[in-house]
């Protein structure tokens, strides 16, 4: 390189050395970037949404829901294995209490039943003719021991009477054993014949049926469900808070979507006395006072006190 441009460089240099001396004096010695500062522009920071309001914390205006329950509800299930004979009910149909329901086919049970009604006749009748056996043996015998006594008959004479009066008695205890035996199949038989009819154990209303005809049952399997149409009741429960103002006696207003602006009265008759520690409520029963038509077990009802 010639000496004219190595010098033409290095004015270059020099020339960029000072402009970097001046910016740094005008600047400081803070060498830490100073932060921008706000556009007036930005969009402020966004407002806390506002609280929801708080619930009423009045326990006399507390409403809860409950299903209507009748007093007695139960399933009907066979008490036997078998085959469907008969139905005699339908869903809906109001029944009294023992009323037959359903049978189960008992031709069998029935043959059995009448065999050891003959059975225990036929023992009984061998019982009164060895009786009268043992009465003859008895008295053949004390025949014999005079006669024995005086020398008139032998003592084989005397023996065989005497054995005459114990097998007698031995045939009257085996008809009567026989007796007790058939008497005992026949109340097997008279159990059997009773658990092949499904009878209502209480008089109300068959809500729900799961049986047809010739179906093959086990004992066990439920074939009706039948509820009392009255008294009927109403369940829920109600929070810690509320226990107070839920008392025992308390009138209760019950309502339903199902028949809008229909009112139906009831009392509170009985408060659980444990608060479940899961939720924190209690469980409360109410009788329902001369229930309306349209009202039905399994029901779900608004509840809540009455004004």
């Amino acid at each position: 390189m010639r000496p004219h441009g190595i010098r033409k460089c290095l004015l270059v240099v020099l020339n960029l050395l000072a402009t970097a001396s001046v910016g740094l004096t005008s600047t400081g010695c803070d060498t830490h970037a100073q932060p921008p500062a706000a556009s007036t522009a930005e969009v402020p920071a966004t407002a806390p949404a506002p609280a929801p309001a708080s619930q009423s914390t009045d326990p006399k205006a507390f409403t809860t829901t409950g299903p209507i329950v009748a007093d007695q509800q139960a399933d009907i299930a066979a008490e036997r294995p078998g085959r469907i004979a008969s139905i005699n009910v339908q869903i809906g149909d109001r029944v009294k209490a023992g009323q037959l329901l359903a049978s189960l086919d008992d031709r069998l049970l029935r043959s059995q039943y009448e065999s050891q009604k003959a059975h225990i006749a036929s023992a009984q009748a061998q019982v009164h003719e060895w009786e009268s056996e043992e009465e003859t043996a008895k008295s053949d015998l004390r025949r014999a021991t005079l006669m024995r006594d005086q020398k008139i008959v032998s003592e084989e004479t005397w023996e065989h009477a005497k054995y005459r009066v114990d097998e007698t008695i031995a045939e009257v205890n085996r008809y009567h054993q026989e007796e007790a035996a058939a008497e005992a199949d026949l109340t097997t038989a008279g159990l059997q014949l009773e658990q092949s009819r499904v009878v209502a154990p209480f008089a109300g209303v068959v809500g729900r049926s799961s049986v047809r005809p010739s179906q093959e049952v086990k004992a066990g399997d439920v074939l009706f469900w039948v509820t009392a149409e009255a008294p009927l009741r109403v369940l829920f429960t109600v929070p810690e808070s509320a226990m107070a103002v839920f008392a025992r006696g308390k009138p209760l207003d019950l309502t339903t979507a199902d028949y809008p602006g229909q009112h139906q009265a009831a009392h509170i008759l009985r408060v659980s006395p444990v608060v479940d520690p899961a939720s924190g409520s209690v469980q409360v029963i109410g009788a329902v006072d001369h229930p309306a038509a349209w009202l039905k077990p399994g029901m779900s009802m608004q509840i809540r006190l009455a004004p």
